[in-house]
Protein backbone atom coordinates (compact mmCIF):
# COMPACT_ATOMS: atom_id res chain seq x y z
CA UNK A 1 0.00 0.00 0.00
CA UNK A 2 0.79 3.25 -0.53
CA UNK A 3 3.53 4.91 1.61
CA UNK A 4 3.00 8.63 2.97
CA UNK A 5 3.20 11.65 0.92
CA UNK A 6 3.29 13.93 3.27
CA UNK A 7 5.74 13.95 5.81
CA UNK A 8 4.75 13.72 9.65
CA UNK A 9 7.08 16.79 9.88
CA UNK A 10 5.45 19.00 7.51
CA UNK A 11 2.15 18.34 9.44
CA UNK A 12 0.98 19.95 13.08
CA UNK A 13 1.86 18.32 16.37
CA UNK A 14 -1.03 18.70 18.17
CA UNK A 15 -2.72 15.20 19.57
CA UNK A 16 -0.10 14.27 22.13
CA UNK A 17 2.98 14.49 20.05
CA UNK A 18 1.70 13.01 17.42
CA UNK A 19 0.30 14.55 13.72
CA UNK A 20 -2.91 16.18 14.10
CA UNK A 21 -4.55 13.60 11.41
CA UNK A 22 -4.61 10.96 14.13
CA UNK A 23 -7.26 12.87 16.41
CA UNK A 24 -9.13 12.92 12.68
CA UNK A 25 -8.64 9.15 12.37
CA UNK A 26 -9.06 8.34 16.18
CA UNK A 27 -12.32 10.02 16.31
CA UNK A 28 -13.51 8.74 12.89
CA UNK A 29 -12.48 4.81 14.58
CA UNK A 30 -14.13 5.69 17.65
CA UNK A 31 -17.65 6.68 16.23
CA UNK A 32 -17.19 3.78 13.37
CA UNK A 33 -16.54 1.20 16.63
CA UNK A 34 -19.19 3.07 18.18
CA UNK A 35 -21.47 2.47 15.60
CA UNK A 36 -20.68 -1.32 14.82
CA UNK A 37 -20.76 -2.62 18.30
CA UNK A 38 -23.44 -0.76 19.00
CA UNK A 39 -25.37 -2.45 16.33
CA UNK A 40 -23.90 -5.90 16.94
CA UNK A 41 -25.07 -5.90 20.74
CA UNK A 42 -28.17 -5.52 19.70
CA UNK A 43 -28.13 -7.77 16.76
CA UNK A 44 -28.66 -11.23 18.37
CA UNK A 45 -31.02 -10.32 21.31
CA UNK A 46 -33.74 -8.38 18.38
CA UNK A 47 -33.50 -11.18 15.75
CA UNK A 48 -34.59 -13.49 19.13
CA UNK A 49 -37.14 -11.91 20.86
CA UNK A 50 -40.73 -12.06 20.53
CA UNK A 51 -42.10 -10.51 17.89
CA UNK A 52 -44.84 -9.25 20.57
CA UNK A 53 -41.68 -7.42 22.07
CA UNK A 54 -40.74 -5.82 19.01
CA UNK A 55 -38.15 -8.47 17.63
CA UNK A 56 -37.84 -11.30 14.77
CA UNK A 57 -38.64 -13.76 16.30
CA UNK A 58 -36.26 -16.15 14.76
CA UNK A 59 -34.98 -19.13 16.81
CA UNK A 60 -31.44 -19.47 18.17
CA UNK A 61 -30.62 -21.47 14.95
CA UNK A 62 -31.29 -19.25 12.34
CA UNK A 63 -30.41 -16.10 14.56
CA UNK A 64 -26.79 -17.61 15.05
CA UNK A 65 -26.31 -18.41 11.38
CA UNK A 66 -27.15 -15.20 10.26
CA UNK A 67 -24.97 -13.31 13.09
CA UNK A 68 -22.09 -15.15 11.72
CA UNK A 69 -22.45 -15.12 8.20
CA UNK A 70 -22.46 -11.08 8.83
CA UNK A 71 -19.75 -11.05 11.16
CA UNK A 72 -17.85 -13.48 8.52
CA UNK A 73 -18.68 -11.45 5.75
CA UNK A 74 -17.27 -8.16 8.13
CA UNK A 75 -13.70 -8.68 8.09
CA UNK A 76 -13.56 -11.00 4.38
CA UNK A 77 -14.96 -7.66 2.83
CA UNK A 78 -11.87 -6.27 4.25
CA UNK A 79 -9.76 -7.96 1.50
CA UNK A 80 -11.83 -6.40 -1.46
CA UNK A 81 -12.18 -3.12 0.25
CA UNK A 82 -8.12 -2.42 0.76
CA UNK A 83 -7.98 -4.15 -3.03
CA UNK A 84 -10.95 -1.31 -4.18
CA UNK A 85 -8.91 2.06 -2.24
CA UNK A 86 -5.63 0.55 -3.80
CA UNK A 87 -6.69 0.48 -6.96
CA UNK A 88 -9.32 3.12 -7.95
CA UNK A 89 -10.49 5.28 -4.41
CA UNK A 90 -7.61 5.94 -2.58
CA UNK A 91 -8.10 5.08 1.40
CA UNK A 92 -9.46 9.06 1.94
CA UNK A 93 -12.47 8.24 -0.13
CA UNK A 94 -12.96 4.95 0.89
CA UNK A 95 -13.40 5.43 4.38
CA UNK A 96 -15.89 8.12 3.81
CA UNK A 97 -18.25 5.73 1.42
CA UNK A 98 -17.55 2.78 3.73
CA UNK A 99 -18.69 5.43 6.22
CA UNK A 100 -21.56 6.83 4.50
CA UNK A 101 -22.48 3.13 4.11
CA UNK A 102 -22.54 2.15 7.28
CA UNK A 103 -24.65 4.72 8.60
CA UNK A 104 -27.31 3.87 5.95
CA UNK A 105 -27.31 0.55 6.49
CA UNK A 106 -28.06 1.06 10.11
CA UNK A 107 -30.57 3.94 8.89
CA UNK A 108 -32.09 0.59 7.39
CA UNK A 109 -32.04 -1.20 10.57
CA UNK A 110 -33.91 1.21 12.45
CA UNK A 111 -36.57 0.92 10.17
CA UNK A 112 -39.34 -1.92 11.12
CA UNK A 113 -39.44 -3.74 7.38
CA UNK A 114 -38.10 -6.96 7.43
CA UNK A 115 -36.48 -7.04 3.62
CA UNK A 116 -34.84 -3.42 5.21
CA UNK A 117 -33.52 -5.65 7.93
CA UNK A 118 -31.45 -7.87 5.32
CA UNK A 119 -31.00 -4.74 3.45
CA UNK A 120 -29.09 -3.02 6.00
CA UNK A 121 -26.75 -5.91 7.23
CA UNK A 122 -25.45 -6.26 3.73
CA UNK A 123 -24.86 -2.17 3.40
CA UNK A 124 -23.37 -2.57 6.70
CA UNK A 125 -21.06 -5.31 6.11
CA UNK A 126 -19.75 -4.05 2.42
CA UNK A 127 -19.11 -0.22 4.37
CA UNK A 128 -17.32 -2.06 6.92
CA UNK A 129 -15.27 -3.62 5.01
CA UNK A 130 -14.14 -0.33 3.09
CA UNK A 131 -13.79 1.59 6.10
CA UNK A 132 -12.52 -0.88 8.63
CA UNK A 133 -8.72 -2.12 6.38
CA UNK A 134 -8.23 1.28 5.10
CA UNK A 135 -8.46 4.24 8.09
CA UNK A 136 -5.59 1.99 9.77
CA UNK A 137 -3.68 2.36 6.49
CA UNK A 138 -3.99 5.84 6.44
CA UNK A 139 -2.74 6.10 10.37
CA UNK A 140 0.55 4.47 9.39
CA UNK A 141 0.89 7.02 6.10
CA UNK A 142 1.11 10.16 9.00
CA UNK A 143 4.42 9.01 10.06
CA UNK A 144 7.91 9.05 7.55
CA UNK A 145 9.12 6.09 7.15
CA UNK A 146 11.19 5.29 10.53
CA UNK A 147 9.54 7.47 12.49
CA UNK A 148 9.49 5.72 16.13
CA UNK A 149 6.10 7.47 16.95
CA UNK A 150 4.51 5.26 14.84
CA UNK A 151 3.98 2.37 17.25
CA UNK A 152 2.49 4.64 19.99
CA UNK A 153 0.48 6.53 17.00
CA UNK A 154 -1.30 2.76 16.40
CA UNK A 155 -1.34 2.39 20.50
CA UNK A 156 -3.20 5.73 20.86
CA UNK A 157 -5.57 4.76 17.95
CA UNK A 158 -6.11 1.36 18.75
CA UNK A 159 -7.43 2.59 22.17
CA UNK A 160 -10.30 4.58 19.91
CA UNK A 161 -11.30 1.07 18.84
CA UNK A 162 -11.57 0.14 22.51
CA UNK A 163 -13.51 3.15 23.81
CA UNK A 164 -15.93 3.24 20.79
CA UNK A 165 -16.58 -0.38 21.79
CA UNK A 166 -16.87 0.66 25.40
CA UNK A 167 -19.73 3.80 25.03
CA UNK A 168 -21.46 2.03 22.17
CA UNK A 169 -23.65 -1.48 24.22
CA UNK A 170 -23.95 1.33 26.81
CA UNK A 171 -26.29 4.02 24.27
CA UNK A 172 -27.87 1.64 22.26
CA UNK A 173 -28.85 -1.36 24.81
CA UNK A 174 -30.79 1.31 27.30
CA UNK A 175 -32.07 2.96 23.91
CA UNK A 176 -33.56 -0.76 22.98
CA UNK A 177 -33.88 -2.99 25.69
CA UNK A 178 -34.02 -0.43 29.23
CA UNK A 179 -37.86 -0.12 30.51
CA UNK A 180 -37.28 3.32 31.60
CA UNK A 181 -36.39 4.38 27.90
CA UNK A 182 -40.02 1.96 26.83
CA UNK A 183 -41.94 3.66 29.09
CA UNK A 184 -40.53 7.08 27.73
CA UNK A 185 -41.55 6.06 24.33
CA UNK A 186 -45.23 5.53 25.43
CA UNK A 187 -45.30 8.66 26.79
CA UNK A 188 -44.63 10.18 23.71
CA UNK A 189 -46.87 8.18 21.70
CA UNK A 190 -44.73 6.21 20.32
CA UNK A 191 -45.00 1.95 20.54
CA UNK A 192 -42.63 0.86 23.30
CA UNK A 193 -41.88 -2.41 21.01
CA UNK A 194 -39.76 0.03 18.74
CA UNK A 195 -37.34 0.50 21.24
CA UNK A 196 -35.25 -1.99 19.38
CA UNK A 197 -35.23 0.81 16.13
CA UNK A 198 -33.89 3.26 18.50
CA UNK A 199 -30.81 1.76 19.50
CA UNK A 200 -30.04 0.77 16.08
CA UNK A 201 -30.79 4.69 15.02
CA UNK A 202 -28.50 5.31 17.62
CA UNK A 203 -25.32 2.79 16.00
CA UNK A 204 -26.46 5.07 12.28
CA UNK A 205 -26.07 8.85 13.97
CA UNK A 206 -23.00 7.85 15.59
CA UNK A 207 -21.03 6.87 12.57
CA UNK A 208 -22.73 10.35 10.87
CA UNK A 209 -21.07 11.91 13.41
CA UNK A 210 -18.11 10.14 12.45
CA UNK A 211 -18.07 11.14 9.29
CA UNK A 212 -18.87 15.09 9.78
CA UNK A 213 -15.68 15.61 11.70
CA UNK A 214 -13.69 13.32 9.41
CA UNK A 215 -14.76 15.36 6.73
CA UNK A 216 -14.17 18.42 9.06
CA UNK A 217 -10.72 17.32 9.73
CA UNK A 218 -9.60 16.33 6.70
CA UNK A 219 -7.21 19.21 6.26
CA UNK A 220 -4.96 17.57 8.83
CA UNK A 221 -3.91 14.39 7.16
CA UNK A 222 -2.37 15.85 4.52
CA UNK A 223 -1.97 13.95 1.53
CA UNK A 224 -2.56 10.28 3.32
CA UNK A 225 -4.86 8.33 1.36
CA UNK A 226 -5.28 11.12 -1.04
CA UNK A 227 -4.49 9.14 -4.57
CA UNK A 228 -4.55 4.96 -4.92
CA UNK A 229 -1.10 3.10 -4.05
CA UNK A 230 0.89 1.42 -6.89
CA UNK A 231 0.97 2.53 -10.39
CA UNK A 232 -2.33 4.71 -11.72
CA UNK A 233 -1.01 4.27 -15.64
CA UNK A 234 -3.93 3.90 -17.87
CA UNK A 235 -3.13 0.36 -18.67
CA UNK A 236 -2.61 -0.62 -15.03
CA UNK A 237 -5.73 0.94 -14.12
CA UNK A 238 -7.56 -0.96 -17.04
CA UNK A 239 -6.38 -4.27 -15.57
CA UNK A 240 -7.64 -3.52 -12.09
CA UNK A 241 -11.08 -2.18 -13.65
CA UNK A 242 -11.08 -5.92 -15.79
CA UNK A 243 -9.99 -8.09 -13.01
CA UNK A 244 -12.73 -5.81 -10.30
CA UNK A 245 -15.20 -6.69 -13.47
CA UNK A 246 -14.43 -10.25 -13.77
CA UNK A 247 -14.99 -10.95 -10.05
CA UNK A 248 -17.78 -8.83 -9.50
CA UNK A 249 -19.43 -10.73 -12.44
CA UNK A 250 -18.91 -14.12 -11.25
CA UNK A 251 -20.07 -13.06 -7.79
CA UNK A 252 -23.58 -11.56 -9.58
CA UNK A 253 -23.73 -15.13 -11.49
CA UNK A 254 -23.06 -17.24 -8.75
CA UNK A 255 -26.07 -15.35 -6.52
CA UNK A 256 -28.17 -15.62 -9.73
CA UNK A 257 -27.65 -19.38 -10.25
CA UNK A 258 -28.76 -19.76 -6.35
CA UNK A 259 -31.37 -17.33 -6.42
CA UNK A 260 -33.10 -19.46 -9.54
CA UNK A 261 -32.49 -23.10 -8.04
CA UNK A 262 -34.14 -22.06 -4.94
CA UNK A 263 -36.85 -20.36 -6.95
CA UNK A 264 -37.58 -23.29 -8.60
CA UNK A 265 -37.53 -25.45 -5.91
CA UNK A 266 -34.36 -27.14 -6.53
CA UNK A 267 -32.49 -26.24 -3.54
CA UNK A 268 -34.22 -24.95 0.12
CA UNK A 269 -32.38 -21.61 1.19
CA UNK A 270 -32.12 -21.44 4.93
CA UNK A 271 -30.00 -18.99 6.64
CA UNK A 272 -29.01 -22.26 8.07
CA UNK A 273 -27.97 -23.72 5.08
CA UNK A 274 -25.86 -20.94 4.06
CA UNK A 275 -24.09 -20.70 6.59
CA UNK A 276 -22.65 -24.80 6.45
CA UNK A 277 -21.93 -24.22 2.57
CA UNK A 278 -20.26 -20.58 3.41
CA UNK A 279 -18.22 -22.82 6.34
CA UNK A 280 -17.22 -25.22 3.84
CA UNK A 281 -16.18 -22.64 1.41
CA UNK A 282 -13.79 -21.05 3.89
CA UNK A 283 -12.26 -24.43 5.16
CA UNK A 284 -11.55 -25.81 1.75
CA UNK A 285 -10.43 -22.15 0.02
CA UNK A 286 -7.84 -22.10 3.09
CA UNK A 287 -6.75 -25.38 2.54
CA UNK A 288 -6.50 -24.66 -0.84
CA UNK A 289 -4.64 -21.72 -0.25
CA UNK A 290 -1.91 -23.07 2.17
CA UNK A 291 -1.55 -26.08 -0.17
CA UNK A 292 -0.61 -23.99 -2.99
CA UNK A 293 1.84 -22.23 -1.05
CA UNK A 294 3.65 -25.78 -0.12
CA UNK A 295 3.34 -27.13 -3.24
CA UNK A 296 4.66 -23.80 -4.45
CA UNK A 297 8.74 -23.49 -5.96
CA UNK A 298 11.34 -21.18 -4.75
CA UNK A 299 10.82 -21.55 -0.90
CA UNK A 300 14.19 -22.09 1.00
CA UNK A 301 14.07 -24.99 3.78
CA UNK A 302 14.20 -21.98 5.95
CA UNK A 303 11.13 -20.37 3.88
CA UNK A 304 9.27 -23.65 4.47
CA UNK A 305 9.75 -23.55 8.12
CA UNK A 306 8.32 -20.49 8.77
CA UNK A 307 5.11 -21.00 6.29
CA UNK A 308 4.82 -24.43 8.72
CA UNK A 309 4.60 -22.12 11.58
CA UNK A 310 2.34 -19.70 9.88
CA UNK A 311 0.10 -21.92 9.06
CA UNK A 312 0.25 -23.66 12.94
CA UNK A 313 -0.53 -19.87 14.35
CA UNK A 314 -3.21 -19.22 11.57
CA UNK A 315 -4.89 -22.14 12.51
CA UNK A 316 -4.69 -20.76 16.18
CA UNK A 317 -6.03 -17.50 15.49
CA UNK A 318 -8.80 -19.24 14.01
CA UNK A 319 -9.42 -21.33 16.95
CA UNK A 320 -9.00 -18.34 19.17
CA UNK A 321 -11.39 -15.67 17.16
CA UNK A 322 -14.15 -18.27 16.34
CA UNK A 323 -14.46 -18.41 20.00
CA UNK A 324 -13.84 -15.05 21.10
CA UNK A 325 -16.36 -13.96 18.50
CA UNK A 326 -18.99 -15.87 20.35
CA UNK A 327 -19.30 -12.68 22.73
CA UNK A 328 -22.02 -11.11 20.35
CA UNK A 329 -23.67 -14.58 20.02
CA UNK A 330 -23.73 -17.58 22.56
CA UNK A 331 -22.60 -14.79 25.79
CA UNK A 332 -24.95 -12.37 24.56
CA UNK A 333 -27.73 -14.65 24.90
CA UNK A 334 -26.61 -16.53 27.96
CA UNK A 335 -26.43 -13.20 29.46
CA UNK A 336 -29.85 -12.72 28.51
CA UNK A 337 -31.50 -15.49 29.35
CA UNK A 338 -29.15 -16.73 32.55
CA UNK A 339 -27.77 -13.99 34.26
CA UNK A 340 -28.81 -11.64 36.99
CA UNK A 341 -28.92 -8.46 35.73
CA UNK A 342 -29.84 -6.11 38.69
CA UNK A 343 -26.99 -4.44 41.14
CA UNK A 344 -27.71 -2.66 43.94
CA UNK A 345 -31.09 -2.48 43.01
CA UNK A 346 -30.49 -0.91 39.70
CA UNK A 347 -31.85 -3.13 36.25
CA UNK A 348 -29.82 -2.82 33.63
CA UNK A 349 -29.91 -3.99 30.09
CA UNK A 350 -28.11 -7.63 29.63
CA UNK A 351 -26.42 -5.97 26.53
CA UNK A 352 -24.52 -3.79 28.63
CA UNK A 353 -22.42 -6.72 29.60
CA UNK A 354 -20.57 -6.32 25.86
CA UNK A 355 -19.15 -2.98 27.22
CA UNK A 356 -16.79 -5.00 29.92
CA UNK A 357 -14.27 -6.81 27.06
CA UNK A 358 -13.55 -3.18 25.87
CA UNK A 359 -12.71 -1.93 29.53
CA UNK A 360 -10.94 -4.37 30.29
CA UNK A 361 -8.69 -4.22 27.67
CA UNK A 362 -8.38 -0.22 28.91
CA UNK A 363 -7.90 -0.77 31.94
CA UNK A 364 -5.47 -3.98 31.62
CA UNK A 365 -3.45 -2.69 28.48
CA UNK A 366 -0.68 -0.61 30.68
CA UNK A 367 -0.70 -3.04 32.50
CA UNK A 368 0.74 -5.39 30.69
CA UNK A 369 2.83 -2.59 28.52
CA UNK A 370 4.21 -2.32 31.57
CA UNK A 371 4.68 -6.11 32.73
CA UNK A 372 6.28 -6.86 29.76
CA UNK A 373 8.96 -4.20 30.04
CA UNK A 374 9.40 -5.23 33.66
CA UNK A 375 9.99 -8.99 32.73
CA UNK A 376 12.78 -7.71 30.93
CA UNK A 377 15.26 -11.00 29.75
CA UNK A 378 12.39 -12.92 31.37
CA UNK A 379 9.54 -11.58 29.03
CA UNK A 380 7.82 -13.98 27.27
CA UNK A 381 8.34 -14.76 23.49
CA UNK A 382 5.54 -13.84 21.08
CA UNK A 383 4.46 -17.51 20.54
CA UNK A 384 4.93 -18.09 24.31
CA UNK A 385 2.28 -15.27 25.08
CA UNK A 386 0.00 -16.38 21.85
CA UNK A 387 -0.40 -19.65 23.33
CA UNK A 388 -0.98 -18.26 26.88
CA UNK A 389 -3.86 -16.52 25.35
CA UNK A 390 -5.51 -19.62 24.17
CA UNK A 391 -4.99 -20.52 27.32
CA UNK A 392 -6.59 -18.08 29.25
CA UNK A 393 -9.32 -18.48 26.06
CA UNK A 394 -10.07 -21.85 27.16
CA UNK A 395 -10.07 -20.95 30.87
CA UNK A 396 -12.45 -18.62 30.24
Amino acid sequence: MQEAKGSSLEQPKGFFGHPRGLATLFLTEVWERFSYYGMRALLILYMTAATSSGGLGFDVAKAGALYGLYTAMVYLLSLPGGWIADRFLGQRRAVLYGGALIALGNSCLAMPPLALFYVGLTISAVGTGLLKPNVSVMVGQLYETGDRRRDAGFSIFYMGINLGAFLAPLATGWLAQSEQFRRTLAGWGFAPEGSWHWGFAAAAVGMFLGLCQYVLGGRALGDAGKAPGGSATPAHLAAAWRKFGMGAGLVFALIAVVAVLSAGGTIVLTAEVIGRVFDWVLVLTVLGFFGWLFLGKGWSAEERKRLLVIFVLFLGAAVFWSAFEQAGSTLNLFAERSTRTRVLGFDFPASWFQSLNPLFIILLAPVFAWLWVALGRRDPSSPAKFALGLFLLALG
